[in-house]
């Protein structure tokens, strides 16, 4: 080999000949690629999915409750309606009335008293609407009362997990009965959480009918509405109008305000958490394929000294190494392990982050389709001896079989791609072009990529 003699291809065939004589480092490398694409790809698309799941996170937690009650200074009770008219409201998902019961009696679960026995406990009795298990998400153990009890006045009453526990009650399959002095009440469920309303848990609640029938209740003292999320700012406006149009003063509407500012700092604060945690995965990647390049060169020191007696110089062997590390970068996947990795990078962004994340990785894409297709166009290109080498060997692959393929003139120049199409008019092949490639395959691109 004369000095300086080291051509591309040759330095090509002699990296190709490396990649295939060290399946171990082959191997090895191919790991420390898949951790650091890995580590590139999925920290923009799990960053966004993250910043996606916690601003779910805030909108469920966040003010979705509106708490509506009578003024103080105006009324002691709402309106019979007020339930009604708030459901007309649109972000409204669920509302009812709760309001305390004027009851002294004690509540027991048997109907003998016992002289000998504890005094029964002093639960508190509540009268509810149907809607509202459904405004603060209640859990229930057996079943709630419906419209139909509460037009009847049905002598039946859920007990809140504390209430059933302090009375002993738990079986409902017999239904129990709890007795509220002498006025006995069939059981039917066992509310065992609630949001935002945590009496309910500690409670006898009964229909409202029912404890006007029995205990004379008057009317309900509030108003629970479930809205939607960041809906609920509005719903307090609007609902006092709805409810007492002609004093809107009458009735106040509160809802908790939302923590804006702590879901932007607790999104930010993720989002760097992952891109840092993604860089030193990226490093470890290129840090491991580095060790193995130089362990690479250390192996074939007698190699090296080989080549330099024969005239190499240090660009040459320099250019030798470069072109097998980058040779190893583009070829050196294994196809199954590079099907697993991908797979299970694209079923995690679109199953976590939704479309933002797909949008994401297809601009991504972009970028690496082109710094993967320039390098193996040209070099693509050089193999066959660049363009004028392209163009002799389609031609002659053309002359040598005339008659089964189109003439070279008509390969080296797709436009109007009359061959490509069919057509035998380039009018009607352009369009066939422009609406083949440029809308049914895109569209089958952008549905199913």
């Amino acid at each position: 080999m004369s000095r300086g003699r080291a051509g591309l291809r040759a330095q090509i065939g002699e990296a190709m000949a490396g990649v295939s004589a060290r399946p171990a480092r082959l191997a090895l490398t191919m790991i420390g690629e898949a951790l650091g694409l890995a580590a590139l790809v999925a920290t923009v698309s799990l960053t966004t999915t993250a910043s996606g799941q916690v601003a779910d996170h805030f909108d469920d937690a966040a003010a979705d409750q509106v708490l509506v009650e009578p003024e103080e200074t105006r009324a002691t009770r709402l309106p019979a309606d007020a339930e009604e008219r708030v459901r007309e409201l649109e972000g409204v998902v669920a509302a009812g009335t709760l309001s305390r019961v004027d009851v002294a009696d004690p509540v027991r679960a048997v109907p003998v008293t016992d002289p000998q026995a504890p005094p029964d406990p002093s639960l508190p009795v509540l009268a509810a609407s149907p809607g509202i298990f459904d405004a603060v998400d209640a859990t229930i153990t057996g079943r709630t009362y419906d419209a139909g009890h509460a037009e009847r006045a049905d002598a039946v009453a859920l007990l809140g997990a504390g209430a059933a526990r302090r009375l002993g009650v738990s079986d409902l399959a017999h239904g129990p009965a709890v007795f509220v002095g002498d006025r006995a009440l069939t059981v039917v469920g066992i509310i065992e959480k609630v949001h935002g309303r945590g009496e309910l848990v500690d409670s006898v609640v009964v229909p409202e009918p029912t404890a006007t029938r029995l205990f004379g209740w008057r009317g309900a003292a509030s108003l629970q509405v479930e809205v939607a999320p960041n809906a609920a700012g509005t719903i307090a406006r609007q609902a006092p109008l709805a409810i007492t149009p002609a004093d809107p003063a009458a009735v106040v509407a509160s809802a908790p305000p939302a923590d804006t500012a702590l879901r932007a700092s607790v999104q930010g604060e993720v989002s760097s958490l992952l891109v840092l945690l993604g860089l030193v995965t990226l490093v470890a990647g290129g840090v491991g394929i580095a060790n193995i390049m130089l362990l690479s060169v250390m192996e074939r020191i007698g190699e090296i000294g080989l080549r330099g007696a024969l005239g190499a110089t240090r660009g040459n062997l320099m250019t030798q190494f470069l072109v097998e590390s980058a040779t190893v970068g583009l070829l050196g996947w294994d196809l199954y392990l590079a099907l697993i990795v991908a797979a299970v990078i694209v079923l995690s962004y679109i199953t976590l982050g939704g479309l933002s994340a797909a949008i994401y990785n297809e601009v991504l894409q972009f970028f690496v389709i082109v710094a993967s297709l320039l390098p193996l166009t040209l070099l693509g290109l050089h193999r066959v001896g660049g363009w004028d080498g392209l163009t002799d060997g389609i031609t002659k692959a053309a002359e040598a079989n005339a008659g089964t393929v189109p003439p070279a003139d008509q390969q080296l120049n797709s436009w109007p791609g009359l061959p490509l199409t069919g057509f035998d008019s380039e009018i009607w092949s352009v369009v066939g072009i422009v609406f083949g490639l440029g809308f049914v395959l895109s569209f089958g691109y952008w549905t199913t990529n």
